[in-house]
C-alpha cells in the first residue's frame, strides 16, 4: 500500500519550508512545475529516435510510444546503448536541468546558488518486464560527491498508475547507506530493506516534477501499459558543495562532451562546458560500494543466480579494471550457457 506524496505545490516559493521538508521527508513533489509543451517537444524528438531505434511501433501514432516488444532492451545493452547515444546528442535534452523553474526552487531551498550536474539522465521503460524495473535504491552511491545533491525526476508524459512512475521512502534519507545486493534494472544493485510502510507515490501529470535527496532511497513502479514510459533524470547542489568527478562526465561512455556538442548550433554554446566557468572542489570516487556489488554478482553468477546479470553488464561496458571484465564476460557466457 503507497502513501500519497505529500503536494508541496503551495509552498514551492517558501525557500525555507521546502528545506524543511525536505529535511523531514527527503523529498518535494510539486505538481506543473515545468511547461507541459516543452516537455512534450522533447518527448517527441526522442520518441522519432526511439523509432528509428525499433523501439516503438509504426502501427499507431508517434504521440502514442507503443512499444515495440521484440525490441526489447535495458541499459547497459549495445541495442539500448546505441539508441541511447543518439538520443543524448540532442541539446534539448541537456537543456531541460538549466529551466529556471528548476534552478530557482533549489536555490530558494538551498539558500545559495545551486549547479546542475552535467552528467544528465535518460530513462526508457519497456511495458510488461518487471524484473527490469528500477529496484530501491540510494543516489548518492552513483553520484558520491556531496551527500546534500538533489535529484529533480521529471516525466515526459502523463503517467496514470498502468504506466508506473517513481516512489520514495520517506524519511529514509537519514539513516545512512542501506545495506544492498546486486539486482536488475538500473544502478544493477537493491536495498536489502524493505522499508514497509515508507514508500509513497502519486500519478504524475506531466509537468509535475519530484526532487529527492541523493540518501533517500526509491524505486521504480512497473509499467503496465503499452507506451514506453519516458523520463529524465537531473541533479543538482550547491555550488560550494564538493563534487565527484564522473559527475562532470556524460552518462554514456566512452562518449565525450566534444562528440555530444558536435551538431549543436549556436542556440545552445552557453550550456557547452558551463561547469567550467566554476571553481568546483572535485573529490575522487570512492569504489567500495560497487566493489562490493560487483564480488556479490560473481560469487552469485558462479552459483547460476541470473539477478546477477545486470552487474555483470555493468562490468563488461563500464569497468576499468580489464580482469573484472574478463570475470565479467566468461560469467556471462556461464549463465547463457545454462539457459540452453
Amino acid at each position: 500500500m503507497l502513501n500519497p506524496f505529500i503536494d508541496s505545490t503551495e509552498v514551492q516559493e517558501d525557500g525555507a519550508e521546502l528545506n524543511r521538508r525536505m529535511a523531514r521527508h527527503g523529498y518535494l513533489f510539486v505538481r506543473r512545475l515545468l511547461p507541459a509543451e516543452l516537455l512534450e517537444s522533447l518527448r517527441l524528438q526522442l520518441l522519432e529516435l526511439a523509432t528509428a531505434g525499433g523501439w516503438v511501433s509504426t502501427e499507431a501514432s508517434l504521440e502514442e510510444a507503443i512499444a515495440d516488444l521484440s525490441s526489447f532492451c535495458v541499459e547497459p545493452q549495445p541495442d539500448y546503448n546505441e539508441v541511447y547515444h543518439r538520443m543524448y546528442k540532442l541539446p534539448a535534452f541537456h537543456a531541460l536541468q538549466h529551466r529556471p523553474e528548476l534552478l530557482e526552487l533549489l536555490e530558494r531551498m538551498c539558500g545559495e546558488p545551486a549547479m546542475p550536474h552535467p552528467r544528465m539522465i535518460g530513462r526508457t521503460i519497456f511495458p510488461d518486464r518487471e524484473a527490469y524495473t528500477t529496484p530501491a535504491h540510494q543516489d548518492f552511491i552513483p553520484i558520491q560527491g556531496s551527500a546534500e545533491t538533489y535529484t529533480a525526476w521529471v516525466p515526459l508524459h502523463d503517467l496514470p498508475a498502468e504506466l508506473g512512475g517513481l516512489q520514495v521512502a520517506a524519511g529514509s534519507h537519514t539513516r545512512g547507506i542501506y545495506d544492498f545486493r546486486p539486482s536488475g534494472g538500473a544502478g544493477g544493485l537493491e536495498i536489502t530493506d524493505p522499508l514497509e510502510g515508507t514508500w509513497a507515490s502519486t500519478p504524475f501529470a506531466q509537468g509535475d516534477v519530484l526532487f529527492f535527496h541523493s540518501m533517500c532511497a526509491h524505486k521504480g513502479l512497473p509499467n503496465h501499459g503499452r507506451a514506453l514510459r519516458m523520463s529524465m533524470d537531473a541533479r543538482y547542489q550547491r555550488i560550494s558543495d564538493s563534487i565527484d568527478g564522473g559527475s562532470l562526465q556524460p552518462h554514456i561512455k566512452p562518449v565525450t562532451w566534444d562528440e555530444i556538442y558536435a551538431d549543436w548550433d549556436g542556440e545552445f554554446d552557453d550550456l557547452k562546458f558551463y561547469w567550467q566557468k566554476w571553481n568546483l572542489a572535485v573529490t575522487e570516487y570512492d569504489s567500495r560500494y560497487y566493489d562490493k556489488r560487483d564480488e556479490l554478482a560473481f560469487e552469485m553468477a558462479e552459483d547460476g543466480n541470473e539477478q546477477a546479470r545486470s552487474t555483470l553488464q555493468r562490468v563488461v561496458a563500464r569497468s576499468a579494471d580489464a580482469a573484472k571484465r574478463q570475470r565479467a564476460t566468461e560469467l556471462l557466457f556461464r549463465l547463457d550457457a545454462s539457459l540452453t
